[in-house]
């Protein structure tokens, strides 16, 4: 689903069970912040999933974030299963995600990325920091 464009009306890749305009667009296009480090996690990887990079970065803390990232085109995301969160709520300053992204290359090859992410909250928004 790299580089696609999602209908408002579409399920949400994330896999809340939301409609896209209900759940992560508003986070992508700046007019909602992320109340929680697992709603940042979900909206990175609907990010990946559409191949918005100006968002992932931004998205990013600061201190850790690369100068740049390259997407791989070959690459599709099928879904995201959240293992555990701890921390990472409205009232919280940290708090970490482990989840598995599952993907399929445009050769057949299936894989996934499990990982357990930190986030942290600076003047009440949230960013990635790393695993």
């Amino acid at each position: 689903m790299l580089h696609s464009v999602l209908d408002a009306t579409d399920r949400c890749p994330c896999g809340s069970g939301d409609t896209y305009g209900n759940c992560c667009a508003p986070l992508l296009t700046g007019h909602r912040k992320a109340p929680t480090a697992e709603a940042l996690m979900r909206s990175r990887y609907s990010a990946f999933c559409i191949g918005d990079v100006p968002y992932l970065l931004s998205s990013w803390h600061p201190d850790t974030r690369p100068d740049g990232l390259v997407m791989d085109d070959s690459t599709n995301f099928l879904r995201l299963v959240i293992h555990d969160t701890a921390g990472g709520g409205p009232f919280d300053q940290t708090g970490y995600v482990h989840f598995t992204a599952y993907y399929r290359s445009i050769d057949g090859r299936s894989g996934s990325l499990e990982e357990k992410s930190i986030f942290v909250r600076v003047s009440g928004r949230w960013f990635y920091v790393g695993d």
